[in-house]
């Protein structure tokens, strides 16, 4: 169910060497290790020990006091969730946990975090709710959420006809109202004409395309038809479904490196995206491209992104507080600015949301290299991303 991570300092101990200052830190690192979400928690694991090694050069310490990373599989069941959040902060003695990959989950373990005041902070789950109508204090979140998906897409519709397609559970329902309310909060003209929910096993589009072709195709020009899905997106079987014989554009969401290879065949198709590994200019990504690179024979993803930024999260929020008491946790966190591998992120001090920057994208005509996938338009910075605020704080 679980294992405990000791990381040590690089090297062997020198006898007569002095211990550190203080009990060990336990962090809990809880994501969906088995099932859909499986390739997402495999990054997010990734990137949050990598993240750590970086920030504190190799070390593994903070405050000369060493962190224990204690991970769990929560298989995506909220049940298991709110189950093993629960032994974290009761067995374990964890003084801060990260997780989940599923919104579901994610969502089910909220509470527990209330009733033991701990620290959760919530990567990569994006539903809105989590930082909305179910959040409560101890919540932070490094995830973007749907809305910021949102706001980011909605801000490449000038106007025009749009349809969704998402997956029929949180992220998906979430995902779709986030994109509605982006559109009208960006002043796109763009008219929302169609909606379109698939349970998250579809494997056979051709029901739901022909409905939303049969709604899109006699609206105002441009139509996009825009796609939100996680795990294997389905554009390329609507695009075989030749969707161009109605002007209809497809609009993918950003994806992971292994289906953003599957695209090479529409160059030039437009969309938004969390996190690309060419597109961040700075000293920390350079070390995260090239060290991944050297360890996985593949750059970074999305996820692995993530896993950093909670680290980033988590050390400086230790760092600078010099405490584990939830309350100096939550006065530090609160509007604490701190550096990723996207640049800057902010806690925002309302509802504890990750303010951050997004990019709008190209998929390329020319890659260079197997993983050279995307052109950036443009990164769109966090202060163009109106995010409303839900909670009721």
């Amino acid at each position: 169910m679980k294992k405990l991570i000791p990381l040590l300092v690089a090297g062997a101990f020198v006898a007569g060497t002095a211990h550190a200052a203080g009990p060990d830190y336990k962090i809990a690192l809880i994501t969906g290790k088995t099932g859909l979400f499986e390739p997402y928690a495999r990054e997010t694991e990734t990137g949050f020990m990598m993240g750590l090694e970086y920030l504190t050069g190799g070390k593994m310490e903070v405050n000369g006091r060493k962190i224990k990373v204690i991970i769990k599989d929560d298989q995506s069941k909220p049940d298991l969730g709110r189950t093993l959040l629960a032994e974290a902060y009761g067995d374990d003695k964890a003084d801060i946990a990260v997780g989940t990959s599923s919104s579901g989950s994610a969502l089910a373990m909220l509470p527990i975090a209330a009733e033991f005041k701990k620290i959760l902070i919530v990567e990569p789950a994006v539903a809105d709710a989590i930082t909305g109508q179910h959040w409560n204090r101890y919540i932070f979140r490094t995830a973007r959420n749907s809305m910021q998906d949102a706001l980011a897409a909605a801000s490449t519709f000038k106007n025009g006809s749009v349809a969704f397609l998402a997956q029929d559970y949180a992220f998906g329902k979430d995902a779709i109202k986030a994109g509605k309310e982006a559109l009208a909060t960006v002043g796109s003209k763009a008219r929302v004409v169609h909606e379109e929910y698939a349970p998250m096993t579809t494997t056979d589009f051709t029901a739901p395309a022909q409905r939303i072709f049969a709604k899109l195709k006699d609206q105002p020009e441009p139509r996009v038809l825009a796609i939100v899905w996680a795990g294997p997106n389905p554009l390329n079987k609507i695009a075989d479904m030749r969707p161009e014989r109605y002007n209809i554009a497809l609009v993918p969401g950003g994806n992971t490196l292994p289906v953003l290879k599957t695209w090479k065949a529409y160059a030039g198709t437009e969309g938004t995206i969390y996190y690309y590994h060419g597109f961040p200019k700075n000293k920390m990504n350079d070390w995260f491209v090239a060290e991944h690179m050297k360890r996985h024979k593949s750059p970074p993803d999305m996820f692995t992104a993530g896993g950093f930024a909670a680290a980033s999260a988590v050390y400086n929020a230790l760092s600078k507080a010099k405490s584990t008491d939830t309350e100096k946790l939550i006065a530090t966190m609160e509007g604490m600015e701190f550096d990723t591998p996207k640049g800057k992120m902010t806690f925002r001090k309302q509802d504890h949301q990750a303010l951050q920057p997004m990019y709008h994208f190209r998929i390329k005509k020319q890659p260079k290299t197997e993983w050279d996938l995307l052109e950036l338009v443009r990164e769109i910075p966090a202060s163009e991303l109106p995010l409303p605020i839900r909670n009721k704080r």
